[in-house]
């Protein structure tokens, strides 16, 4: 893979990853008390307000919140890892590949944790082996802060995977 197909590939994931979060940050924006941000009423036609109660998952919660820490750490380290590459520092090309891997699946399992998904166990196996991985990979470039704090976070990640996996 050269570095255009890398950087094209790496630009795709970030994308994707990041689009669930996006359109969550939207719905929460309209979540006023059956108000917009314009102030316009968006109760239901029958008079009764239309109110989200947010809930939390308690079941997997530390998974969540591992897997979104890893996939936001892991997202930091790719585009530091696309920064120095471009600088010529190809040295940090299989962090980039590792980083990106770990940012799509971290988003997926996050999203299956909270919806409590069937297949989240066996799911959470094949995403810890990955963190695992990747874990390995940041500690060989882990004189870069950002790689480092991936490196913990993909560890930190794995073992909540380990709790529930099969």
């Amino acid at each position: 893979m050269n570095r255009r197909e890398l950087l094209t590939n790496a630009a795709a994931m970030i994308a994707a990853a990041t689009t669930g979060s996006v359109f969550a940050a939207d719905h929460d924006k309209m979540d006023m008390g059956g108000m917009d941000m314009s102030g316009m009423d968006m109760s239901h036609e029958h008079g009764h307000e239309h109110k989200h109660e947010h809930h939390k998952s308690t079941r997997n919660q530390k998974l969540i919140d591992a897997a979104t820490d890893c996939t936001q750490k892991a997202q930091i380290c790719l585009q530091h890892c696309l920064v120095q590459m471009g600088k010529g520092d190809n040295d940090l090309a299989a962090c980039a590949q590792s980083a990106s891997q770990v940012a799509a699946v971290c988003a997926a399992l996050e999203q299956m944790a909270a919806a409590e998904a069937k297949r989240l166990p066996e799911f959470a196996k094949v995403v810890m082996e990955i963190c695992k991985d990747c874990e390995e990979e940041c500690k060989k470039t882990d004189k870069h802060p950002e790689c480092k704090a991936c490196g913990e976070a993909c560890a930190a990640c794995a073992k909540e995977c380990k709790a529930i996996a099969i």
